[in-house]
């Protein structure tokens, strides 16, 4: 599996050699190092631990800071799964070159916050009827309980905060690798604001 940390940058329309537009985003990543590796035998499952960015050490525990010591200090520490890490040691770094043009990979990362909404912006009620008596309620969730059990429903769908929830897109094919300057284009749209950390990984075609 293929794996790499980046920022999101920004969006606009591609147009392949075929002649059709599609929308794309362009993400800035790595270079990632990677801190430590992960065996079956020792910690119970195979993972990658991988570093990205930097940041002054005023904002790093000294728990990272001795863990990454030799490495440098990094913005962000993530983890990914992997088959088989014996591949990989701690030191390795992994660049945009992983990957190349047709690749599918897995975004991951987290969405915009939209503070407390209500239920038309949050679950697609279609709200009250514009007519025949109602007032001030176009946007309301209308009954909320019933008659039999004098209670609300674990899980009624009401009006609250919204986004800032962890969301992965699938299914997203590399259109460019720029590995020059660290860049990656790939199909389609990508969880959170410009700048916002996303974990990117190959799933099977």
């Amino acid at each position: 599996m293929k794996f790499i940390l980046g920022k999101k940058e920004s969006m606009f329309s591609f147009v392949g050699n075929d002649g059709r537009a599609v929308a794309a985003t362009l993400l800035s990543v790595g270079p990632v190092s990677i801190t430590q590796v992960k065996s079956k035998e020792k910690d119970g499952y195979e993972a990658v631990q991988v570093g990205f960015g930097a940041r002054a050490a005023k904002n790093i525990s000294k728990a990272v800071q001795g863990h990454t010591k030799d490495l440098g200090l990094f913005a962000a520490i993530r983890e990914f799964r992997l088959d088989d890490a014996s591949t990989f040691k701690k030191g390795d770094t992994v660049d945009a070159g992983t990957f190349e043009v047709g690749d599918i990979v897995t975004v991951s990362g987290t969405s915009k916050g939209k503070g407390f909404q209500g239920v038309v912006k949050r679950h697609g009620f279609r709200g009250g009827q514009r007519t025949h008596g109602q007032k001030h309620s176009e946007r309301e969730p209308g009954s909320i309980g019933s008659t039999g059990q004098q209670k609300i429903s674990k899980g009624r769908r009401m009006g609250g905060r919204m986004g800032s929830d962890r969301v992965s897109v699938k299914g997203l094919r590399v259109l460019g690798v720029d590995t020059t300057n660290g860049k990656i284009l790939v199909t389609g749209c990508v969880p959170g604001v410009k700048g916002a950390l996303l974990e990117i990984k190959s799933t099977a075609k």
